[in-house]
């Protein structure tokens, strides 16, 4: 027989697929292999067909077309191959600390630009309020407020924000991505008790986060909806993203492309450009618009 299914788990080849039957291991069928692959065939997320025969491994036999992914470029050298860390979510949360670790903001705004260009609505969290305190955390990711991007405060410590998060996850298919050591599994122990995510610790010698996650999976939620735990990640690289369509990535700059003189401005060093005139006049963030220029030209951090 064939069941539909959501794939929850993916390893070493072995997906775990949610069906109204029940929950079954299965392989991908040889067919679907062929040819040179430039992308991850299954993920977590997708919706699949699997074949159930007695005495027989499941397989799946195939794989609905995604709506939008979360992808990064394969981290090997020169790598030309489509990592897909969840498919089909209904939102990201970008989970980024106050402190400890200090906050990317490059590294956030990457992953914003990722998410536009896949439209995935985002979200951004900030994490550990209690170790600065809810007006210097304002004072971080105040700006993205004003971008359009909603901006939830949190603190595991102080038990803030966990029935906000709650109910933001509620019902959907959710990805969590930020630097290690932000507090992810933390906060989502916090928001149902008993998840028993894996918790890394900050290194003490290096500030950065360990990477606690050796699968990329989705977890149940109580009420409904999956959350999904994807590998410490260092960096979300830009996919299939050309240096001259960055401009229309950033919700705030966009709006200003047709206003500068010369068609094709890279809001660089050209003249007239209102992109640099919005910047000098405080209408966008100036460290967004570094973000962008650094982005524009190359560097990434």
């Amino acid at each position: 027989m064939q069941l539909s299914g959501l794939v929850l788990r993916s390893q070493s080849g072995f997906y775990a697929v949610e069906t109204a039957q029940g929950e079954y291991l299965a392989r991908l069928r040889g067919r679907l292999k062929k040819g040179r692959p430039t992308g991850d065939i299954v993920a977590i997320g997708d919706r699949v067909e699997i074949s159930i025969e007695e005495g027989a491994e499941p397989m799946i036999e195939s794989v609905a077309p995604r709506s939008r992914a979360l992808v990064r470029r394969d981290p090997r050298p020169n790598g030309e191959y489509e990592q897909v860390l969840i498919a089909n979510p209904d939102q990201a949360l970008f989970i980024f600390a106050c402190a400890d670790p200090a906050p990317r903001l490059r590294m956030l705004d990457r992953f914003l630009i990722i998410a536009e260009a896949q439209e995935i609505p985002a979200h951004i969290v900030a994490s550990k309020v209690d170790l600065v305190g809810m007006q210097q955390a304002q004072e971080i990711f105040g700006h993205y407020a004003e971008i359009g991007y909603p901006v939830h405060y949190s603190s595991v410590a102080d038990d803030l924000g966990i029935e906000e998060l709650r109910s933001l996850l509620l019902g959907k298919i959710s990805v969590l991505a930020g630097p290690s050591g932000t507090g992810k599994s933390s906060l989502m122990n916090a928001v149902q008790p008993g998840l028993d995510l894996r918790v890394g610790d900050v290194q003490q010698s290096s500030g950065k986060g360990k990477h606690t996650t050796a699968e990329r999976l989705m977890y149940k939620l109580v009420g409904g909806g999956y959350v999904a735990d994807t590998p410490g990640i260092k960096a979300l690289a830009l996919w299939d993203i050309q240096p001259e369509e960055l401009d229309g990535y950033f919700p705030e700059i966009k709006p200003l492309i047709h206003g500068c003189h010369y068609r094709g401005c890279r809001h660089l060093e050209e003249p007239d450009c209102a992109v640099k005139a919005a910047v000098d006049e405080g209408k966008v963030h100036p460290e967004r618009y570094e973000s962008y220029r650094a982005l524009r030209l190359g560097d990434s951090e």
